[in-house]
């Protein structure tokens, strides 16, 4: 019965329509994004009743929950690269020890970073970006986050190895749960049980707990071919330096976004609180919009790291253009629609003049740039997915380090706020350009199928 089981899965896997497959995995993964994304926002609703400082503070908190995802992504995006290979390869047994090995050292990681961010909270959240008007609101709001770090770190294991997997549906269930909880959560934490910022920390934290004990489920149910157990944890030190090293380009391109958060952060603030509490509102705005590409994105990263390792290679070249086109008219539309209704969405977050002049032409710009976005992701996401850590990790440095960081350093002292609005758009441009020079000669380079790959 398992061996049947995984016939079954490497035949969907290797022989299934690339278009179908990918919408398959994809839209599952569409939806946990949006949902999401969406109590991401639900939050920024919330908190934005309580006025524009503590609007603020979702941004800082944001950076704070970047540095949490960065090692649950690190950890589950090297683990399931691998076992995906390892699947392909038929070797569930290998396929386990990946598993669990990322599980357990997520799990360790992010009571590390909750302990350590409880005890030295405010100088934490001052180093995130905060104002001393926004700083009463990001400690009770993070505080709550710190202590469901562990369960946020080994979420992200848990549901990036049943993508990696091809289920999921499984994944989807797990994170959509969680997101409608919270968003449910938030209006009776912070007004019914009169917490304010608190309460929106209080139902992230336990929306994420829930999550991870549905996520969890699947795998103590059978429903994976991997299996988690402390006696499957790898006694071999070159594993976990394979998984931080196939992981690193997530690692890195999380924590450069958190890296990024804080500088525009502090950008920002040089304008007031109402500069930082569009900027926040701008990006979870414009991370809804880039879910769905993304999305459907994830969606590809299992078909590639499953026929890359099985030697068909014309299915990772097939799979990366379909997504590709896919994410430029999802992207698309999406960003239109944005773009003329940019004035009418900041105001549904804070109806605040100020927030509204700022976030409109800054949601403008960052829309634009949304159509470079899908040859960027889809090429960062191949390259990770069949194991070109370097070329990933060079790619997930772009759009929030190497182009961003001086950009959002230098064009503030050039053109003002001006400088803060546009910076993020500038440095997606340049990624692009970028990506396009590195996609074009992996794929000129691409063997026959069944050959070996160099």
């Amino acid at each position: 019965m398992e061996n049947l089981k995984e016939i079954e899965q490497f035949n969907k896997m290797t022989q299934t329509p690339i278009p179908s497959l990918i919408i398959k995995l994809g839209i599952p993964t569409i939806i946990s994004m949006l949902i999401t994304n969406i109590y991401n926002m639900a939050d920024t609703y919330f908190v934005g009743k309580l006025g524009t400082s503590a609007s603020g503070a979702v941004g800082i908190v944001f950076g704070l929950m970047a540095i949490l995802q960065a090692f649950g992504f690190m950890f589950g995006h090297g683990a399931g690269s691998i076992l995906s290979r390892k699947l392909g390869q038929k070797d569930t047994e290998s396929a386990s020890r990946y598993a669990s090995t990322s599980f357990f050292l997520s799990i360790g990681v992010g009571i590390v970073i909750g302990v350590l961010g409880i005890l030295f909270l405010t100088p934490f959240m001052r180093l995130l970006g905060s104002t001393e008007t926004i700083l009463p609101y990001a400690r009770q709001y993070g505080f709550f986050i710190l202590l469901a770090g562990p369960f946020m770190t080994s979420s992200c294991v848990l549901n990036n190895i049943l993508r990696y997997e091809g289920r999921a549906t499984y994944a989807m269930v797990g994170l959509t749960l969680g997101g409608v909880l919270n968003m449910v959560g938030d209006p009776v934490f912070m007004f019914g049980f009169g917490m304010g910022a608190a309460g929106a920390g209080v139902s992230t934290a336990v929306s994420q707990i829930i999550s991870f004990l549905i996520l969890l489920f699947m795998f103590l149910s059978g429903k994976t071919e991997s299996r988690l157990s402390i006696k499957f944890f790898t006694r071999e030190i070159t594993e976990v330096v394979e998984i931080i090293s196939v992981g690193f380009p997530s690692m890195v391109r999380q924590g450069m976004g958190s890296i990024s958060t804080m500088l525009l952060n502090y950008q920002a603030g040089v304008y007031g609180d109402a500069a930082v509490a569009a900027m926040s509102i701008v990006n979870r705005i414009t991370m809804f919009i880039f879910s769905g590409g993304l999305g459907i994105g994830q969606g590809f990263q299992p078909v590639a790291a499953f026929n890359y390792g099985a030697g068909k290679y014309s299915r990772v070249k097939k799979g990366f253009w379909f997504t590709t086109l896919a994410g430029e008219i999802l992207l698309g539309s999406f960003a239109l629609f944005g773009i003329f209704t940019s004035d009418g969405l900041i105001g549904l977050f804070r109806d605040d003049p100020a927030v509204i002049t700022v976030g409109t032409f800054a949601l403008k710009c960052q829309l634009l740039s949304c159509f470079f976005m899908p040859i960027t992701v889809c090429t960062n996401m191949m390259f990770q997915s069949v194991g070109k850590s370097g070329k990933a990790t060079l790619l997930a440095t772009l759009r929030s380090g190497i182009c961003f960081i001086p950009l959002i350093l230098l064009l503030p002292l050039l053109w003002g706020i001006a400088g803060v609005q546009t910076a993020q758009a500038i440095a997606d441009i340049l990624t692009f350009i970028i990506s396009l020079f590195l996609l074009m000669g992996f794929l000129k380079n691409l063997p026959e199928d069944g050959e070996n790959a160099v």
